[in-house]
């Protein structure tokens, strides 16, 4: 007969002290994702230690080289300028009248002293006729006064007559002669206003549009006036001078040193015409620290434009014997401008410079490289100080540093654009 319920034993079957199968198994399981895991590690490993003897042993980076020289560097001022002309003469009327003809064409040539327009002159020839009666009678009553005068006189002398009558006559004759002296002004205010009526270029130059029509009638208070003359040649640009180039400038205008100044085109790439600097404004603009100038320029050509916007080029010295190098030798990073220098083992070293102004190829180094060095000018990107190089026409071999690791390589190459004048000053 089975007895039901034994001591000890769980409805499950189980003994009490007997451990489940899931309990016994926990451990292997950690046990084996902690090999895993260690696993992994180690590959990882392998794998950053393979990548890293690849590395060392990439092939030396190919670059190009030139040289260090000396050559003289021109110290230019840059600056954006506005084409003025000398003169800008608005011609107008310098009496009332109605405009009669007009002699130009908009836009003509016209000399100094042409007639450009005519005003009636009929009103004023009238006067100048009138002028001229008047200084007739004015001398014949003259005439008549004098005789008067003379015989007095010889009454006087025959004690004929009172001293006070011959005073009289006398004063009368000497007020005869100032109208007669007014009249002759007269005749002459008649006859300016009379050429007046011819109105002429003052000076020579190009004619604007014409304000006015045949019939109009004209005073000299016309604001528009009849047109606008402009000068063209020569001609001047105005632009703007930072004011610590004020002493540098001066210095050389007042050794008469010339002072050479190029008009360019917008992209500064085509010189228009040249002239020469011809002096400051009298005061510094104190909201952006400079001061106005002006150059002068033969323009028979009529190649500058009034009003015209110009990049203006003044050379102000040339530094003789600097050294040089190619544009895109110099780099800038975190030691600021510097260059990579051929050593004899085929590696490079960073060398920090001092950089001047440049032309349109070469940049002055100030100091800190000598002539006759070898610089890296291109494949520079990513070289470090002390990695290997190659030249053009040689294999590629491993190199101890490798060419392409990060370092102070990461710079940006130094412009090409032509350098102000306080650039090279620091």
């Amino acid at each position: 007969m089975a007895i039901e319920g034994q001591a000890g034993e769980d409805p499950a079957g189980r003994y009490e002290g007997e451990t489940p199968p899931v309990k016994r198994r926990k451990p292997l399981l950690i046990a084996l994702l902690i090999l895993a895991a260690l696993v992994l590690v180690a590959l990882g490993v392998r794998h950053f230690a393979t990548k890293a003897r690849e590395s060392n042993g990439r092939p030396a980076a190919a670059v190009n080289v030139g040289k260090a020289v000396r050559a003289d560097v021109p110290v230019n001022i840059s600056a954006l300028g506005t084409v003025q002309p000398v003169v800008t003469a608005t011609v107008r009327t310098q009496l009332a009248g109605t405009l009669f003809k007009l002699f130009f064409q908009d836009g003509q040539m016209v000399r100094q002293g042409q007639v450009l327009a005519q005003i009636d002159p009929r009103p004023y020839a009238l006067a100048l006729a009138q002028a001229k009666a008047n200084l007739a009678r004015d001398q014949a009553q003259l005439a008549a006064a004098q005789v008067d005068l003379g015989r007095y006189q010889t009454l006087l002398r025959q004690d004929s007559i009172a001293s006070q009558q011959v005073d009289t006559q006398r004063a009368t004759v000497h007020q005869l002669v100032a109208t007669v002296a007014a009249d002759r002004a007269g005749i002459g205010t008649a006859q300016l206003n009379l050429e007046y009526t011819s109105v002429k270029a003052p000076v020579t130059g190009r004619a604007g549009i014409r304000q006015v029509d045949i019939g109009n009638y004209l005073t000299p208070s016309d604001t528009n006036g009849i047109v606008v003359v402009t000068q063209l040649d020569p001609i001047d640009v105005t632009f703007s001078v930072p004011q610590a180039q004020l002493s540098a400038i001066g210095h050389e205008a007042g050794s008469g040193a010339g002072l050479p100044v190029q008009a360019r085109d917008q992209n500064s790439l085509a010189q228009i015409t040249a002239g020469h600097f011809l002096t400051f404004d009298n005061q510094v603009d104190t909201t952006t620290g400079t001061v106005k100038a002006k150059a002068r320029f033969d323009n028979s050509g009529n190649a500058l434009f009034p009003s015209q916007f110009v990049n203006v080029s003044m050379l102000v010295q040339t530094l003789h014997g600097v050294v040089t190098v190619p544009v895109g030798a110099v780099r800038h990073g975190a030691p600021g401008d510097f260059v990579f220098v051929l050593q004899p083992d085929h590696t490079v070293k960073l060398v920090p410079v001092k950089i001047g102004p440049s032309t349109a190829d070469r940049i002055a180094i100030l100091s800190g490289l000598a002539a006759g060095s070898t610089v890296v000018t291109e494949g520079a990107d990513g070289l470090e100080d002390g990695a290997s190089v190659r030249l053009p026409g040689e294999h590629g071999t491993p190199g101890k540093n490798g060419g392409h690791k990060g370092g102070h390589g990461h710079g940006h190459h130094a412009s090409g654009t032509s350098r102000s004048s306080d650039a090279a000053g620091g």
